[in-house]
């Protein structure tokens, strides 16, 4: 451990300096318990099944709760959600892809430059901290890595996607592959979290961080519902990793980025609402623009169909008329304005179209069917994007007071809980 300060400053709020290694794990995808189409969630399910010893355990002098992520329930707002302890509109990450009106372009949102605010890991950095961060995915970890500082003795910030093309200098590390004993994984696997958490053992038995971020891929949640054996299995191997961790003295933290739901009929062929077909009745060939902020480089296992959508209408369309009508379809739950939108989501104005579109739990928004290809789903469809999806997983290997005030607790708290509400 470094030597200890009194508190961190970031971004408006106040965390306490580590006493311990603290370990905050951001599992994508994963629906906690609830009543609804699953009938259960991921975790409870697991344990239920004698399947997560370890948690099991734990939680019975821990803290287990739930939480609410931020809409759209998508993978960039919330992990820069968490790492940041901001809502998008602080930050700016509105989404994993994003209409740009100056531009006139549709732009995947992995770039660091649209980052507004700092990181929880840059401050921490800044103020002596060790800290290491492991993503799944390489599309996020440009961006939880900006303002870090490598080599010898920095930071160490890597993806499993690209864990054989790590150097000291971008990453903070090299040989990977040695140390953590296994090959890059496939994009589309459950190995890809596995290498995550692998690594990070490896990382708290060798260099022993103060601060630790591990972000999965929820391949697994997309595929698979709760308490399937391929579902149980899954969780089976991370409370593994978890013990480890455990045992190592790390506070533990768990939350995820969002839920997953059904998104499917009887028969398994996917409920889609898609909007562009509709505006161009309404408003003309191509005068409104459809964005379906879950668009990301990794889409065969939901086609790109989402729980949210924003749509730019033309100057001279009724707005109004628009969300009426919009809001008037079956599998529709609401229909906002930009502003109340921004107002209600905590979303960046300019980053946000005329209207956002959010569906119900078990139907998705897609654009026009041409624009989606659905030939890699080889199960039924799941996914995430809106307000169903918004309850996520809160859980620390170590009791905490319970929340006070009327404000619900939020994934981006995690970080402070950790830090300013453990012993």
């Amino acid at each position: 451990m470094s030597d200890p300060q009194t508190t961190v400053e970031v971004n408006g709020r106040r965390y306490a300096w580590p006493h311990r290694p603290v370990v905050v794990v951001c599992i994508d995808g994963s629906e906690p318990g609830y009543e609804g189409s699953d009938g259960g969630g991921y975790i409870d399910r697991a344990m239920a099944a004698g399947c997560m010893p370890f948690l099991s355990r734990a939680v019975e002098s821990g803290t287990f709760r739930t939480a609410e992520c931020v809409i759209p329930s998508f993978t960039n707002p919330n992990n820069l959600s968490i790492v940041t302890g901001q809502p998008p509109s602080s930050h700016g990450i509105c989404g994993n892809y994003f209409y740009d009106p100056e531009t006139r372009s549709e732009v995947m949102m992995n770039d660091p430059a649209l980052l507004r605010t700092g990181t929880l890991f840059e401050a921490f950095q800044r103020a002596g901290a060790r800290v290491a961060v492991i993503t799944a995915k390489d599309k996020l970890r440009r961006l939880l890595g900006h303002g870090l500082r490598f080599g010898d003795h920095g930071a160490i910030c890597f993806s499993a996607e690209q864990a054989d093309q790590v150097t000291l200098e971008e990453n903070g590390i090299d040989d990977v592959l040695d140390m953590v004993g296994m090959p890059v994984p496939s994009v589309y696997s459950a190995d890809l979290s596995e290498f995550v958490f692998a690594a990070g053992v490896k990382l708290m038995e060798r260099v022993h961080p103060d601060l630790t971020y591990l972000s999965t891929t929820d391949y697994i949640q997309h595929k698979h519902a709760p308490g399937t054996p391929e579902a149980n299995a899954f969780y089976a191997m991370m409370d593994r990793y978890w013990s480890q961790l455990d045992a190592l003295g790390a506070t533990l933290a768990l939350t995820a980025d969002h839920g997953m739901k059904a998104k499917h009929n009887a028969s398994g062929s996917p409920n889609v609402i898609y909007l562009q077909p509709l505006l161009d009745e309404w408003l003309g060939a191509g005068k409104a623009r459809v964005i379906l902020p879950i668009t990301d480089p990794y889409v065969v296992h939901h086609g790109a169909l989402g729980g949210y959508a924003t749509v730019y209408l033309p100057g001279d369309a009724d707005v109004e008329q628009v969300i009426e009508r919009l809001q008037s379809l079956p599998g529709v739950e609401c229909v906002l304005s930009r502003e109340q939108a921004c107002a209600r989501f905590e979303l960046p104005v300019d980053r946000v179209g005329d209207i956002v579109v959010v569906s119900v739990h078990d139907h998705t928004l897609g654009s026009s069917p041409e624009r989606h290809d659905l030939s890699g789903l080889d199960v039924p469809l799941r996914s995430h994007g809106g307000l169903s999806e918004q309850r996520v997983p809160f859980i620390l290997n170590r009791p905490t007071p319970e929340p006070s005030g009327a404000a619900p607790l939020r994934n981006f708290d995690i970080f402070s809980v950790a830090l300013n509400q453990t012993h």
